[in-house]
């Protein structure tokens, strides 16, 4: 099983590793044949938090990057609309100098596949994330596949921990066990 510091480090590699000189990470026959057409390295990587979560939850992904010296901008995604979150990601990226890594968790997928159209960007890292092709429906696409079950949220035998989102009606009304 995979635990969140594993998790962190092998980001944090990935993400180096995209960013090493063309030399190290990539080369195509033309960068072999002609150096002054390599790929500048990529010194810079935005984050996109997913829908139950925000900027903060890269901390400890920020700190990695920093420590392989990473320049590295979290976005705090207002979550009102894709619209909204896209804006917001493409303000962070204008303010990004030189290429871009653009990664994403969950929801931040979505957006991504929007914003990372900008000519600064370089690659997307989809971190457990959704990935619709830029400009797809992922309502429409989220629609071919089977709903995944919701989790009863509200029940007793969640931990005290546990956030109560839904209301006992909607949850077992939503509850695999109510299913027909």
């Amino acid at each position: 099983m995979i635990t969140r510091r594993t998790f962190t480090g092998g980001l944090a590699a990935g993400v180096a590793t995209a960013g090493a000189p063309a030399s190290q990470a990539w080369a195509s026959p033309q960068e072999d044949e002609a150096p002054s057409h390599r790929r500048p390295p990529v010194r810079n990587v935005v984050l996109v938090h997913g829908a139950y979560a925000d900027g903060s939850s890269w901390s400890e992904v920020i700190e990695r990057l920093h420590a392989a010296g990473m320049n590295v901008t979290s976005v705090q995604n207002p979550l009102t609309s894709l619209a909204d979150d896209v804006a917001a990601t493409e303000r962070a990226l204008a303010l990004q100098d030189g290429p871009t890594i653009l990664a994403a968790h969950s929801w931040g997928g979505t957006v991504i596949s929007q914003a990372g159209l900008a000519s600064n960007v370089t690659g997307l890292v989809y971190v457990a994330a959704r990935a619709p092709d830029a400009g797809e429906d992922y309502t429409a696409l989220a629609a071919k596949f089977p709903t995944p079950p919701t989790p009863n949220w509200s029940s007793p035998a969640a931990s005290s921990n546990s956030p109560s989102w839904a209301s006992s009606e909607t949850s077992q009304a939503a509850s695999p066990a109510t299913a027909p």
